[in-house]
């Protein structure tokens, strides 16, 4: 993990996360524990530089999943970019079609990955704003795209 949130997060979120006074920014840490009886009371968490643990009396927590794409099964199956995001549309280069021997002598739709007729959307798609309506947004003209590959 990075020493902050600038290379991964907007300034928006960063701002909110910086500019709350009861927020504490841990970097280089993961959960080791989530305890209490009928809600949360307590965290535990492990420095990963040093795997020191501290525990603090806890009741909220807050997670943001997505950031780190869980791509790797694609690889070589599907162009993704250097960070691990699938590679839809006008982002594939002649490169990545030319190394998923693209057939067809259409360019790939703007939502469909180096695989035609496969469609990828939202967080794990290269160059999606990472935001839940964009998510649904693109959800919603991947359909039609589907409907038109089923036509050709």
């Amino acid at each position: 993990m990075a020493d902050g949130l600038a290379e991964s997060k907007s300034r928006y979120l960063i701002r909110r996360i910086a500019g709350h006074p009861a927020t504490e920014l841990r970097t280089h840490t993961e959960i080791a524990a989530l305890e209490g009886r009928n809600h949360l009371e307590r965290v535990r968490w492990r420095d990963n530089r040093d795997g020191s643990t501290e525990q603090r009396d806890v009741r909220h927590v807050f997670m943001m999943a997505g950031a780190v794409p869980c791509t790797a099964w694609l690889k070589g199956c599907i162009a993704l970019d250097a960070h691990g995001f699938i590679k839809t549309g006008p982002d594939l280069t002649p490169d990545d079609l030319a190394a998923s021997r693209w057939p067809l002598a259409r360019a790939p739709y703007l939502l469909e990955t180096s695989r035609p007729g496969i469609f990828a959307v939202g967080d794990v798609r290269a160059g999606n704003i990472k935001r839940v309506a964009s998510a649904v947004g693109e959800g919603s003209i991947a359909i039609s795209l589907i409907h038109k590959v089923l036509a050709e």
